[in-house]
This record gives structure tokens, C-alpha cells and sequence, in this order.
């Protein structure tokens, strides 16, 4: 029952991911680096502060017997997922964002689930193990689905442009490196809190239970925001925009710091449900990613469908589509299984 609950907490993390960028659609008066800075501080700063706070017993004395070593290592790979985050970014202005999406997320989903396990030396182990037939197949079928629905969503583009009749920027030259980039600095975020764990040990010692994780975020999710902070404040130099945090026009202001505190609460929300789902996946804690960024992949495809976004879009395009969704349910199926015959 455990291994379900966990899944479940995965599912609710992934649909609040699958959310979190809806509130960006309605910002009025902001550039991308206005509003990207605003909902990261949230997410990434002030969220993980103040939700440790609540959750962590004796948060102080967490922090003082956690090793340095630890806390210095999920800060710094926290800091490359930030990377990753805004090569991501920038890769979308080349390639779109569902192939982005397919290349970006499908390294991620592979390299950040088998890391951990190659690192420490249990691959080995793993490989030999119950369940493990399941767990590499839920993988790579989750890597296959991604890949789908990356190509749906590229025929999806190309449908629009075709009906709106407007010129394409698309570069697979420019955004191919980009999209590699992003991949394999996001999938360092699992890797990170892998390495956090020593800290979420010492939280459970003082009784944290379920919420261990939440303490880790203080170190990986403010790494992300420190290469966050600096490349927005590249851009606003640049583009001489840090007058819009304060010049958005009375009404929009007010809602455009709303719609940045919703954002980053949708987004921070993955991370807290992720933590209670990981707790709970018994002796294969490491599928927690490919779960995570599955799942995410399949409700933000479900959520476009459900907004209508597939509305005009051909009969091969929406068949392509479908067969996503059956092979990423598939995965997420496998990958259950496995951690199920894991801990028989």
C-alpha cells in the first residue's frame, strides 16, 4: 500500500508540474526575465526555507550535524539543474517546446534514474535484482513515450503554422546542442537530491518521518536559483528591464506578482509531493525520477488536450498522440510493478 501511496504522491507532484506554467500565459507588461525571477524566488528560495521550517523538528540542530560535504554537494548540482533550466529556455526559441520537451526530458528521465544508482555501485545490484526486467523496461518505455509525444507535439506546430500561415524560427542546428544540454543538466537535480540524503538522514533521526527531503531543497533548489538569479540579471542589464517590477501598471502589477507567487507555488508543489512519493518506493528509491518526469510528460499532454490545444490538429498528429499516452501509462505501469516485486 505504501508503493501506491508513493505513486500517487508522484502523480500529485506531477499534475502541479504540469500546471505551473498555465499562470505565465496571463502576465501583462513583463519580459520572460521579470516574471521567471519573480516565481523563482518562490519556488526555489523562499518555499524550501520556509516549508523546512514547518516540517523539519529542530531544523537548526538538522543543520548543524548534517555533513558539509552533503549540503556542499546538492548545492552545487542544484546550481547545473539551474543551467539545465534556462538552456531549456533558450532551446524552445529554436526547436519549439515539444521536441525540446522530447529531447530534454527524455535524457532526463533516463540518465537522472540510473545515475544515482551508477555512482554509488548498486547498478550492479540492481540489474540482478526482482522486479528489474520491469524497472528497465518501465524506463525505457517511458523514454520511448517521451520521445512520442515530443514528435505529437512537433506535428502539433507544425499543423498551426501551417493554418496561421507564419514563418517558422526553427533551428535544429541552434537547438539540438541546447536541448542536449538541458538534459543532461536537469537530470543532475535527481542526482542531487540523491547526494542530499545524508541531511534528510539526520532530519528523520530528529523525527522529520515522511517530510526527510524537505530539508534538502534549502541546498539543491537555492543552487538553481543562484544560476537563475544571475542570468536573469544578465538579461535585465541587458535589456534595461528591472523597471517592470515596479511599472507594470497598478492592476497588472498586483496580478503579475500573483500569478508569479501561483506559479512558483504550482512549482514547488512537485517537489514537495516528489519527496513524500520518494520516501515510499521501498529498495528502488531511484525509479522516483523516471515516475516523476513520466508522469509530468503525460498530465501536461492531457492538460493541452483538455484546453483544447490539439483542437485543429490532423488525424495522423492526434493518433501520434495517442499512442504517447498508451506508452507512457505502460511505462508508469512497469515501473510500479517493479518496485512491487522489489519489495516481496
Amino acid at each position: 500500500m505504501e508503493l501506491i501511496n508513493g505513486v500517487l504522491f508522484h502523480a500529485t507532484g506531477a499534475s502541479s508540474a504540469a500546471l505551473c506554467y498555465t499562470p505565465q500565459k496571463k502576465v501583462i507588461g513583463w519580459s520572460w526575465q521579470t516574471y521567471w525571477l519573480a516565481q523563482a524566488f518562490i519556488c526555489w528560495l523562499a518555499l524550501p526555507v520556509i516549508m523546512a521550517f514547518i516540517t523539519i523538528p529542530n531544523l537548526m540542530m538538522v543543520l548543524q550535524e548534517a555533513p558539509t560535504s552533503a549540503m556542499i554537494k546538492s548545492f552545487l548540482l542544484g546550481m547545473a539543474y539551474g543551467i539545465g533550466g534556462t538552456a531549456f529556455g533558450i532551446a524552445i526559441r529554436y526547436v519549439g517546446f515539444s521536441l525540446t520537451y522530447a529531447i530534454a526530458v527524455g535524457i532526463s528521465c533516463v540518465l537522472g534514474t540510473l545515475l544515482p544508482p551508477l555512482v554509488n555501485g548498486t547498478l550492479g545490484d540492481v540489474l540482478k535484482s526482482n522486479g528489474a526486467f520491469f524497472l528497465i523496461t518501465g524506463i525505457v518505455m517511458g523514454a520511448i513515450g517521451i520521445a512520442l509525444c515530443g514528435l505529437a507535439g512537433r506535428n502539433k506546430e507544425k499543423d498551426i503554422e501551417k493554418d496561421t500561415k507564419n514563418t517558422s524560427t526553427f533551428s535544429l542546428a541552434k537547438g539540438l546542442p541546447l536541448c542536449l544540454l538541458a538534459g543532461i543538466l536537469s537530470a543532475l537535480y535527481g542526482f542531487s537530491l540523491d547526494q542530499g540524503q545524508p541531511i534528510a538522514d539526520v532530519a528523520a533521526k530528529y523525527g522529520a518521518t515522511n517530510f526527510q527531503g524537505n530539508v534538502i531543497y534549502i541546498f539543491s533548489n537555492s543552487g538553481a536559483f543562484v544560476t537563475t538569479l544571475l542570468y536573469c540579471l544578465y538579461l535585465h542589464n541587458k535589456e534595461k528591464t528591472f523597471g517592470q517590477f515596479f511599472t507594470a501598471g497598478s492592476n497588472s502589477l498586483v496580478k503579475n506578482y500573483f500569478l508569479s507567487i501561483l506559479t512558483g507555488l504550482l512549482w514547488y508543489g512537485q517537489f514537495f509531493f516528489y519527496g513524500l512519493g520518494h520516501v515510499r518506493m521501498g529498495n528502488y528509491k531511484f525509479t522516483s525520477w523516471a515516475i516523476h518526469m513520466i508522469m509530468l510528460v503525460l498530465f501536461s499532454a492531457v492538460l493541452g488536450l483538455l484546453m483544447k490545444e490539439w483542437k485543429n490538429c490532423s488525424a495522423i498528429t492526434m493518433r501520434l498522440l495517442i499512442l504517447a499516452l498508451i506508452v507512457l501509462i505502460t511505462a508508469v505501469l512497469l515501473l510500479t510493478y517493479g518496485n512491487y516485486l522489489g519489495g516481496v
